[in-house]
């Protein structure tokens, strides 16, 4: 991690660092296997990046240990502008409360440049059961705690992680019955061998509109586009409830202001192309580039939201 001395000597020479970058290809680093919706948009803005920044812009994917195994290799790389991550949620936000040895520093290892999408859940249920809204879902799990059961893709996963949060926040204990991914969590879902998912929007959409699941709430502040019958836990009778999974650009802790600046309004007019904003929000992502100032506010809070969320909950990932 730089020391202050550093980080003081590359702010005095940013303007001077900025003015001859990018000097050589850039890459951003995806901390996932290609062919998902974080490679998805490293890809679109590499090449929309690569004509608007005058060299060409790489994808590299580095996938492992729920992303932290890409995310190290940024907070290790150059400050120099050349190398960023597409960090998410879990490598920037909840990896620092899961992972006891992590590399490196969520928070103090990276400068943050941009939030770029958010993807907020939809807590879903099955349809034979009589539960129509959050009221009843919440009144089910005070009558026999424990009972209630969601599925989610996965230990430490954010549908995993919501569950406890709602579970906190409605004061209900709920049962966590993991899988290995989301297709099979929502098949049992369906045939009624679970009850209940914090599900991905996109994922869960089809279900919803066969009649197969029946939607409670969305974990948004507001009420979701691609659902706006659906009301938000907030307006569902829980005040400040938000969770939602998101994907934004971080570069190496020490890298040049001016360079972060840089990169944040090309990556903000990248995402405010048409092809762009269209294509990520009919995949039910809320679309909008974030200022690094309001990006880094934005991480240091989910942080500590998220931290809590494991302590209070006693989770763990084996």
């Amino acid at each position: 991690m730089p020391t202050r001395r550093a980080l003081i000597l590359a702010s005095l020479a940013s303007p001077a660092l900025a003015q001859g970058w990018p000097s050589r290809p850039l890459r951003i680093v995806v901390p996932f296997p290609p062919g998902g919706s974080t490679d998805l948009l490293a890809r679109r803005l590499a090449e929309r990046l690569t004509t608007t920044l005058g060299q060409t812009v790489l994808v590299e994917n580095r996938p492992g240990a729920g992303g932290t195994t890409g995310a190290d290799l940024v907070a290790k790389s150059p400050p120099d502008g050349h190398t960023i991550l597409m960090g998410v949620t879990g490598s920037n936000a909840i990896a620092g409360s899961l992972y006891p040895n992590l590399p490196y520093d969520p928070v103090r290892s990276f400068a943050p440049i941009s939030r770029l999408v958010s993807a907020p859940l939809v807590l879903v249920v099955n349809p034979r059961l009589p539960i129509a809204d959050v009221a009843a879902y919440r009144a089910a799990a005070l009558a026999a705690p424990g009972t209630v059961t969601y599925a989610t893709p996965g230990n430490g996963t954010s549908m995993h992680l919501t569950g406890v949060l709602f579970g906190q926040s409605a004061q209900v204990s709920l049962q966590h019955v993991p899988y290995r991914g989301s297709a099979q969590a929502m098949t049992d879902l369906i045939s009624g061998q679970v009850m209940s998912a914090f599900a991905d929007v996109l994922v869960a959409l089809p279900m919803l509109r066969a009649g197969t699941l029946r939607p409670l709430a969305v974990t948004s502040a507001a009420r979701h586009p691609l659902l706006p019958e659906v009301p938000t836990m907030q307006e569902a009778g829980l005040p400040g409830f938000e969770a939602a999974s998101w994907q934004g650009l971080f570069a190496p802790a020490g890298t040049p202001p001016a360079i972060i600046e840089r990169l944040y309004t090309e990556v903000a007019a990248a995402m405010q192309a048409e092809d762009i904003r269209d294509a990520f929000a009919r995949q039910g992502f809320l679309v909008g580039a974030t200022t690094p100032a309001e990006f880094a506010a934005f991480v240091a809070a989910e942080t500590a939201k998220w931290a809590e969320v494991v302590r209070a909950g006693q989770v763990r990932l084996d």
